[in-house]
């Protein structure tokens, strides 16, 4: 049942303080995390989460990252966890390409390589933003990246007719925990975390459809040294639907057998980093590639 869109549940004072507020482009104040690394950075990462979920949730990952002497940064897309904004609405696509802007050119140190790593939804708002004519970074790692959906015609037909007539219309997102990672850790943490919303708005949702076209049609476009790491076993975004970006020179794309939707938090999430950050080290920009230890 349609549900009026509520704000998140009060955090507690440990989540508070995991992070701070910046503003996004139109003011929109927008939860931000750092992981920083002991030594000097080889290369900075803002990391773009997933659809009903928050930054807080990449708390493995960011750590590994930094360890590994990156520089990384997360915040809550508008919306999402602890930023401002409706909740899980958007009003246009453009509005989180906008807030990816403004948090890489907060990140941004000059001779420093810069990364931008989206899941799910976080890596087509990265893939989305790359496309565009807005300043680029100089990698991309892409996620699970959903280029289309698997729902049926009527319900794509719907979306941007109840995007117009009832745009904060509340609808739950078909999801099971099982489906995210083989810990069942991970699942249970997933529903019992109150910054989560396994659910999304009539007009997230349709934007989210125009935005997958958006994704396929605009490969040509894309110019950033990409790497696209997607479970062999997600059935939530299955790996056919990534695997145009397979034929895109400067893309490699890696599907990672048995694994689900969430690579970066299967009980293998350490070996996943670990590739990323190898794949990272070999395709710095030169003469950039000296700095990577």
């Amino acid at each position: 049942m349609a549900a009026p869109a509520g704000r998140p549940t009060k955090p507690s004072a440990a989540e508070t303080m995991s992070g701070s507020t910046a503003p996004g482009a139109d003011g929109t104040p927008l939860h931000v995390r750092h992981w920083a690394p002991a030594g000097e950075p080889w290369a900075t990462v803002l990391i773009v989460h997933g659809i009903g979920e928050h930054s807080g949730r990449y708390e493995r990952t960011g750590r590994l990252l930094a360890e590994a002497g990156l520089d990384v940064h997360a915040f809550d897309i508008r919306g999402h966890g602890l930023s401002g904004g409706r909740r899980v609405y958007v009003r246009t696509w453009d509005d989180f390409l906008e807030d990816v802007a403004s948090r890489l050119a907060a990140v941004r140190e000059p001779g420093r390589p810069l990364v931008l790593l989206g899941h799910s939804m976080g890596a087509l708002i990265a893939l989305t933003y790359a496309c565009s004519d807005r300043l680029a970074p100089d990698l991309l790692v892409l996620s699970a990246p959903p280029l289309d959906a698997r729902v049926p015609g009527w319900q794509r037909a719907l979306a941007p007719v109840l995007s117009r007539l009832a745009p904060i219309m509340i609808l739950a997102n078909p999801i099971a925990g099982d489906q995210l990672s083989h810990d069942p850790a991970v699942g249970t943490a997933y529903f019992a975390d109150p910054l989560v919303q396994p659910r999304s708005t009539t007009r997230l949702g349709a934007e989210l459809f125009k935005a997958m076209k958006r994704g396929r049609t605009d490969l040509d476009r894309l110019h950033v040294p990409t790497l696209v790491i997607h479970g062999g076993a997600d059935t939530l975004v299955p790996t056919q639907v990534s695997e145009p970006l397979a034929g895109v020179p400067g893309v490699e794309r890696r599907v990672l057998a048995g694994l689900r939707h969430e690579t970066l938090n299967e009980p293998e999430g350490p070996q996943v980093v670990a590739q990323v950050v190898e794949w990272l080290r070999a395709h710095l920009p030169a003469p950039l590639s000296r700095l990577a230890p």
